[in-house]
């Protein structure tokens, strides 16, 4: 236990920078290249679900050098965090040197697939770091997901928050995310160990396992209905709810119910079991997801209320399921590595979905990014895009995880 607590808060750091790489990522950087630069979110789209291809084959292979290597390991993780950083200026402090759809392309590889290698190594060190101790996992979890979730929170806040404050506020974003990215690493340095066990693991193994591999399809159908509400979170703000200028607040009331939420799950998960616990905060899910179908233009208060409640269930999505993945490595696969290389890949495949699916649907539908006089159609197709589609997504995660009998 002893050995669990100490510097934790390095979880807690290293987690808000990945955290900050990823999800705010697919909220603003589609968005903000179709405002500033004119980019089609057809095309945007495309390229999203042909960079998430790529990492069909990338995830696997990063996980595959994550669980080999050995004295050089902390300088290459440092290395690939610094690739983290200047990747985020490219992207958005940079005027694109090449057309702006294949710059966007090429500082999105970099970026995603240095976030791709720090994460599974992020949390391959967690399985070694919380041990043999079922409830150590859940523990390492808590912190290890508030510091992301608050992670989050900051870079959802700050490119808003900045306009008529910098000149550029994307721009001052991506230089401050790169000082920090520099912070948490030096503080994360003294984690990294060598691997737990001398002989890696194999993809085969962990898919072959009935209890991972039903874990990771959970995974997959419980990670879409956020990647769709995140992919079209600031188009709905702005033209359904005719609420622009709203948009960083209620991301940080979101995030910030998620952040606070993630230890009180993990408390409730380790007295009443992860499962049943997980169950209830998946209803809670549908439930306010449903809710966004009543809403009309002006009704920032209920969904702010909204993104109280299912930021609150987003807490036990990202606090508990890796957590039980997690503590199923330690018997299967005690390195980590491709295991969590394998938890990456499908959580980024339902990014990439969100992405090819809905973008080119809600363009085909008469939708235009930051345009006032939109028509009906349009609206109601992005109604039915952010709020139901997640609401039946959700729904067949319980029916999955109610059908599917985890080992303790």
């Amino acid at each position: 236990m002893k050995a669990l607590k100490e510097r934790l808060p390095a979880y807690t750091g290293f987690a808000a920078v990945l955290s900050g790489a990823g999800l705010p990522i697919y909220i603003y950087a589609p968005k903000y290249y179709a405002d500033t630069y004119g980019v089609s979110l057809t095309a945007l789209g495309a390229l999203l679900f042909g960079l998430r291809l790529f990492d069909f084959a990338q995830d696997p292979v990063l996980g595959w050098i994550s669980e080999r290597l050995t004295n050089a390991k902390k300088l290459i993780i440092t290395l690939t965090a610094i690739i983290l950083a200047l990747s985020m200026i490219g992207l958005f402090a940079v005027i694109p040197p090449i057309a702006p759809i294949w710059w966007f392309g090429l500082t999105v590889t970099g970026l995603f697939t240095a976030f791709s290698f720090l994460s599974i190594n992020f949390y391959a060190q967690g399985v070694s770091k919380a041990g043999p101790d079922p409830k150590g996992h859940v523990r390492l979890a808590a912190w290890r997901e508030s510091g992301a979730l608050m992670g989050v929170c900051i870079a959802a806040v700050i490119p808003t928050a900045l306009i008529g404050v910098v000149a550029d506020p994307f721009a001052a974003f991506a230089y401050g995310f790169a000082a920090v990215t520099l912070i948490a690493t030096i503080f994360m340095w003294p984690e990294w160990k060598e691997r737990v066990s001398q002989e890696p693991s194999q993809v085969r193994e962990i898919i072959s396992d009935g209890t991972a591999r039903k874990l990771l399809i959970l995974a997959l159908v419980n990670a879409t209905p956020l990647a769709v509400s995140s992919t079209l979170f600031l188009f709905y703000v702005e033209s359904k709810l005719g609420a622009a200028g709203w948009e960083g607040p209620l991301l940080v009331l979101f995030f910030l119910a998620a952040a606070i939420s993630s230890p009180i799950w993990s408390a409730l998960a380790r007295r009443y079991g992860e499962k049943p616990v997980l169950i209830t905060a998946m209803i809670l899910a549908v439930a306010s997801f449903g809710y966004t179908l009543t809403l009309s233009p002006g009704d920032v208060i209920p969904f702010a209320v909204i993104c109280v409640l299912s930021g609150a269930t987003i807490g036990a999505d990202l606090t508990l399921l890796p957590a039980m993945f997690a503590k199923r490595m330690t018997v299967i696969s005690p390195n980590g590595g491709q295991g969590f290389g394998l938890w990456n890949l499908v959580n980024k495949f339902t990014l990439a979905f969100a992405a090819v699916a809905l973008l080119p649907l809600l363009e085909r539908s008469g939708f235009v990014a930051g345009s006032t006089d939109l028509p009906a159609q349009a609206i109601t197709t992005l109604t039915m895009l952010y709020a139901l589609v997640p609401s039946l997504l959700k729904l067949l995660a319980i029916g999955l995880l109610i059908a599917t009998k985890l080992e303790d």
